[in-house]
Order: C-alpha cells, then sequence, then structure tokens
C-alpha cells in the first residue's frame, strides 16, 4: 500500500512539476505587468475613460469602454464603485455596460497568464471577451435607452490601496497583494491539472469536449461556474485541456463564464443591479458564451 501511495505520488509530482515550470513565468509575469499597471496605469485609465462622456461618440463610444475595461486592472469589487462615480458624473450606461463587462472578463494579468495557451487560445480569448462587451453595450443601449440600467445609489467608492509615499514600497505592496489574492489558487490549479492528467482518460475527455457538438460546449460552459477560481488557477487546466484535445470552441465558453460567474464577481454585480437585470445579467452570458463556443467550432 505505502508503495502504491508512493508511485502515484511521484506520478502526481511529476505532471505538477511539469506544468509548474511551464506556467510558473506567466503567472510571474502577470503579477509584475498587473502591479505595474495597477499603481502607474490605473488613475490614467480611468481618467481616459471619465473623458468620453465630454465627446459625441454616440453609440460608437461602447468599443473605447470596452478597451479601457479591459485595460482596467482591479477587479469587479473595486470596478462597481468606480463605475458609480462614473455614473453620477453623466457616464451613459451602454458605455458602463461595455466597460464593466470588458472588466469582468479580462484585464492586463490574465492576458498575460493566457500567453500560456497558445496564440490561437490569446487571441480567441481577447477578441471574444471584446465582443462581448460590445455587444452588452450595444443591448444596454438598444433596450435600455431610456431608462436606467444601473442603481448604485448604496455604493460608495472606495478609497486606493496604493497610497504608500515611496514608489518601490508602493509597487511591492501591490504586487505582494496580488501574489496574496492569486498564489494559492494558481498551484490549487496545478493540482488539479495533475489529478486531470493522472486520472481522466484522453479519450473520454475528447469525446466530452473534443468533437463540434452543442453539447461538449455547453458543458464546458457549465463547468466554468463551479470551477472558475481565478485566472491564473484556471490556465494550468485549460492548457491541459486544450493539449488533450478540446475544441477551441468549448474553451472560449469555459473562458466568458468562468470569470462573469465567478461567485465574488456575481456579489458585486448584483448590487449594482436589480433582481431582473441580474437575471438578464446571467442569461446573456450563457447564451453569449454558448453561441460563440458553436460558432468557433464550425
Amino acid at each position: 500500500m505505502i508503495d502504491i501511495l508512493r508511485r502515484e505520488f511521484v506520478y502526481l509530482w511529476y505532471y505538477f512539476s511539469i506544468q509548474f515550470d511551464q506556467i510558473f513565468e506567466y503567472w510571474l509575469l502577470g503579477m509584475v505587468i498587473g502591479s505595474i499597471v495597477s499603481v502607474f496605469g490605473k488613475e490614467r485609465i480611468h481618467s481616459l475613460f471619465n473623458s468620453l462622456k465630454d465627446k459625441k461618440l454616440g453609440v460608437l463610444g461602447i468599443v473605447p469602454a470596452c478597451l479601457l475595461g479591459i485595460a482596467s486592472p482591479i477587479c469587479m469589487y473595486g470596478t462597481v464603485p468606480i463605475a458609480a462615480s462614473f455614473s453620477a458624473k453623466g457616464m451613459r450606461d451602454d458605455w458602463l455596460a461595455a466597460f464593466m463587462m470588458s472588466s469582468i472578463l479580462l484585464n492586463p494579468q490574465l492576458i498575460i497568464y493566457s500567453v500560456a495557451l497558445g496564440t490561437k487560445a490569446l487571441i480567441v480569448r481577447i477578441s471574444t471577451c471584446l465582443l462581448c462587451g460590445v455587444v452588452a453595450g450595444l443591448l444596454v443601449h438598444i433596450f435600455c435607452n431610456r431608462k436606467s440600467f444601473f442603481n448604485f445609489s448604496s455604493i460608495t467608492e472606495a478609497k486606493s490601496r496604493d497610497t504608500d509615499p515611496n514608489i518601490l514600497l508602493r509597487l511591492l505592496k501591490n504586487f505582494g497583494r496580488n501574489v496574496k489574492a492569486t498564489g494559492l489558487y494558481f498551484l490549487l490549479g496545478l493540482v488539479l491539472s495533475a489529478l486531470f492528467q493522472r486520472y481522466v482518460p484522453t479519450e473520454a475527455f475528447v469525446k466530452l469536449f473534443g468533437n463540434n457538438e452543442g453539447f461538449g460546449v455547453l458543458m464546458a460552459a457549465t463547468i466554468g461556474v463551479p470551477l472558475y477560481m481565478c485566472g491564473g488557477g484556471t490556465i494550468p487546466l485549460l492548457q491541459q485541456w486544450l493539449y488533450d484535445g478540446m475544441s477551441m470552441g468549448s474553451a472560449a465558453a469555459f473562458m466568458l463564464t468562468g470569470p462573469a460567474t465567478k461567485i465574488t464577481n456575481l456579489g458585486a454585480v448584483k448590487i449594482a443591479l436589480g433582481i431582473r437585470q441580474f437575471i438578464m445579467y446571467l442569461l446573456y452570458v450563457i447564451i453569449f458564451a454558448f453561441i460563440t463556443g458553436l460558432a468557433l467550432n464550425i
């Protein structure tokens, strides 16, 4: 019995170490880039978004709003109070919807993490997240043009934690918070990936997620709900799944529903939306992910 356990541990450690060597540098670089953007670029990004309200862009302002949402390094709980302040200053709801949707799905750190998945998966992730934000903004523009979509009445803007007068210490503290927030999930993702490689037959996985069938896409979108912990935590799993034959459509569906239904993100979104709009948000995410997955598999 001891020999069997020792053998299994050796196998699991082998799979763990392989994935660690392949992904660790991207996770570390993501932490560094994320901290740099947060400390030196966050205020500039939000200032640029705030300045959009003074421009006569109309519905076309949805696109830069999405791009700035992706560039924003803060989590959704930080984005909601900022969006509330933008709304109080007269920002359009369709632009806010685009900014918040894209901010939920992607950020500079996650872009760096996703490089480990390969060029094709990286392009798919960026383009589908951008499109998801654009479509969200368009839907709010079309169906909620004459009434407010958000309810920020109970929200106050949180104070920035990047306040140390020493720039180097400010950067190091931000980096430390990022490591603390994602490090455990990153290691857990590696462990889950090692367990998956050892005990899940490749043939069974390909049969479920590798074929160009709607059921596989729907299943990938569904498992994104309970499995998504944080961006860094799911990269090891996605990397292995793609290697084992997961279709790009299924991977895209997972990458969309995961962050959009992450429990902390749902809590933040629920604050800014009423019950009706919150249900609409969930339906939109699931339907968009499903349709996108099917389209990529054609």
